[in-house]
């Protein structure tokens, strides 16, 4: 008789962090099936959610280690695998910490991140430890810590059904987060206003109230001039400014310069439609700020996300339902990295490596000689690795050779190593440019827990075993930890539970949850500091998280991309997702969504295609100082005159064979993958 069951889930995509039902069919996963009553999707479901699941039991997953010798990959045992990684990590760390890296997974459950930053800094002494969130949300990390004092959304996802005003910028929700997207629109039907800011006519574009297309990277100019008409007009809540923050005049001073006419021409908007954006979001009674990645992958990325928090304290819009500032976190379990301590100045609950007393207590409580002194960033290891500083690497479920900017400066940077280590479900790009691959478990394989980008940590549920051959993410750093001199009581689980247990010790915004809180639909929001503690997604509602409780107004300066257009590279290219696929190692393997979008494309703007002489699907060569591509073009006026844009998911025309590694925030280290100069040519037969 065949069996067929139901194993709740959490989508593996976006941060929206869906609720899913796997079907079993004779213990494999065989289909999926929206949650009904999951208070995220209330049960819909996208089509990454609905047909992402077609990677799990692939003919191409890594089912032995792989050692590199002569570069050639041979099969390799665990046991001589696992002794030749911690025998190299040993020998490197023990001679100097600083000389090995590590990278965590945001796709995989918190317990395996929680391990992976355990084993950098508990076997091997370092604190270089980090995580993708370094090139995508990083700035909101350190802009929101830096204003509001904790560096995540402010609100739940269902709080901006009761908005009266959306202000969402540089965030294309219809196709990089649908089911959020799916909230706006029942926002709108409650009446709110949507106001879209985009230099692209997006699929959010098309369902806005209003859209205005402005010039990328000028956000903190705008959003100057915004505040210079609200304080004008005597819009600001003075009451709450009074009571609830501290810096004002300091801003107040600084847009003083950001006149209408003067950010009109930086941004391309109207000045009486920056009057407008700015009346009518402070006039509102419950007016919300949405941003993505359009606001944070700049080199002023931490900036943009400080003008969002003035804009939010300088009205009274956060602390109540229907404002707030909104960051849609980009992959299903970034905002856990962040949360776990995958972060070089982080500890795990955002208890700060600087602070010596925190770093004493974590060394009391690991047996660990740790410095109270942050480690190297993502972009900083990969910079010591290129210069030869860094001589070991350990990746975990990233693929950074086709994520992050300038490729051939990160292939460069990776073959300079002693050893590159990658824990993968995969032959990715970056396994392939590995000296040892370790197969790992993948989604449906293993018990843990996501936390969405409304900070609601979710129970994943084991559907089926992982491949033969493969092992538990877990498991397998335990293994390394202990051949490399740990002592087993120190390092050692009996499953993901078990492993929750310790975070929630080690972190006070998680003291309050545990296994049979969690394991519902609703789940639980950080912070929790106990059991009896409701755990709502409502932050700041009478303080701030700063030690004083008030808010920070930051007094900031427009500084625009860092690589501009010029004569020999006269377009500006900026890089997004599409519907179909979030980076390419899963989705790519998901032949119902691969064949939506088989490969890449430019889109370049009517205007700019006719003055180069370029058709529709005509393909073309587009170059920049550091790589070229070619790759079909896609003509529409969708995009602004001088603006292109590729998806980034396709490695057969890698949009960071173009990007800029060299210009980054100097506030966070983000990498600037929303603008550099690039030039588009005809082929020549």
């Amino acid at each position: 008789m065949v069996e067929i069951k139901y194993v709740p889930t959490i989508c593996p995509y976006c941060g929206t962090g869906c609720g899913l039902n796997f079907v079993v069919k004779d213990d494999k996963i065989v289909g999926v099936e929206p949650y009904k009553r999951h208070p995220v999707n209330e049960g819909k479901v996208c089509p990454k959610g609905n047909f992402g699941y077609e990677f799990i039991n692939r003919e191409d997953r890594l089912t032995t280690p792989l050692i590199k010798e002569n570069g050639e990959f041979r099969e390799a045992s665990w046991d001589e695998a696992l002794d030749l990684v911690a025998n190299k990590l040993k020998e490197v760390s023990d001679d100097d910490p600083n000389k090995v890296g590590f990278y965590a997974c945001a796709r995989s459950p918190n317990e395996n991140i929680y391990i992976t930053q355990k084993l950098a800094r508990v076997a091997c002494g370092t604190q270089n430890v980090d995580h993708c969130a370094r090139i995508c949300h990083g700035p909101t990390v350190a802009g929101l810590a830096t204003t509001f004092g904790s560096g995540a959304m402010t609100n739940g996802f269902d709080s901006i059904k009761e908005a009266d005003y959306i202000f969402c910028i540089g965030s294309n929700n219809m196709e990089a987060h649908p089911l959020f997207g799916r909230k706006l629109i029942q926002a709108q039907k409650n009446g709110a206003k949507l106001v879209v800011l985009d230099p692209r006519y997006t699929p959010t574009a098309k369902i806005a109230d209003e859209y205005v297309q402005f010039k990328t990277g000028t956000d903190v100019a705008l959003m100057n001039a915004m505040i210079k008409v609200i304080i004008d007009n005597d819009l600001q809540d003075d009451e709450f400014i009074k009571n609830r923050t501290k810096g004002f005049d300091e801003l107040k001073e600084t847009v003083q310069k950001y006149d209408l006419e003067t950010v009109s021409e930086i941004t391309h908007i109207a000045p009486e439609v920056i009057e407008e954006l700015a009346i009518e979001y402070a006039k509102a009674d419950k007016a919300a700020i949405v941003y993505s990645l359009g606001i944070t992958e700049h080199s002023h990325g931490a900036d943009n996300v400080m003008s969002t928090a003035n804009l939010a304290m300088l009205t009274g819009n956060i602390g109540r339902e229907g404002t707030g500032v909104n960051p849609l976190r980009g992959q299903n379990n970034v905002q856990g990295a962040c949360d776990m301590g995958a972060l070089p100045s982080d500890y795990v609950g955002y208890r700060k490596v600087a602070d010596q007393e925190t770093t004493d207590w974590f060394n009391e409580y690991y047996g660990t000689n740790l410095p109270a002194k942050p480690g190297l960033t993502l972009v900083e290891m990969m910079n010591a690795a290129h210069a030869g500083d860094l001589k070991v690497l350990y990746i975990h479920g990233e693929d950074p050779v086709l994520s992050d900017a300038d490729i051939k400066h990160t292939k460069e940077a990776l073959a300079n190593l002693d050893m590159l280590i990658v824990q993968e479900l995969f032959m990715t790009d970056t396994a392939q440019c590995a000296d040892v691959v370790l197969p790992a478990a993948g989604w449906g394989e293993q018990e843990g827990t996501f936390t969405n980008g409304e900070r609601r940590v979710q129970c994943l549920h084991k559907a089926q075993e992982p491949p033969e051959g493969a092992m538990l993410d877990w498991k397998i750093m335990e293994e390394i930890a202990v051949r490399m001199g740990v002592p087993r009581e120190k390092f050692h689980y009996e499953s993901a539970e078990e492993i929750f247990e310790e975070i929630r010790e080690c972190a006070p915004i998680f003291a309050g949850m545990n296994r049979e809180r969690l394991d519902t639909p609703e789940a639980l929001h950080w912070p929790c500091p106990s059991v009896d503690d409701p755990c709502q997604p409502l932050m700041h509602k009478d303080k701030f998280a700063h030690p004083d409780g008030l808010g920070i107004f930051q007094a900031l300066e427009h500084r625009g991309p860092v690589e501009v257009p010029d004569e020999e590279y006269p377009l500006l290219l900026t890089t997004t997702r599409v519907l179909f696929h979030y980076h390419a190692a899963m989705t790519r393997r998901c032949k119902t969504l691969d064949n939506e979008v088989k490969t890449g494309f430019i889109e370049i703007n009517t205007e700019d295609a006719k003055e180069l002489g370029i058709l529709n699907n005509e393909i073309v060569k587009a170059s920049s100082r550091r790589g070229e591509i070619e790759i079909p073009a896609r003509v529409t006026d969708d995009i602004k005159k001088g603006i292109v844009n590729i998806p980034m998911h396709f490695t057969e025309c890698a949009a960071n064979m173009l990007t800029n590694s060299d210009s980054f925030d100097p506030k966070c280290k983000m990498v600037e993958l929303k603008a550099c100069a690039i030039k588009v040519e005809k082929i020549e037969e």
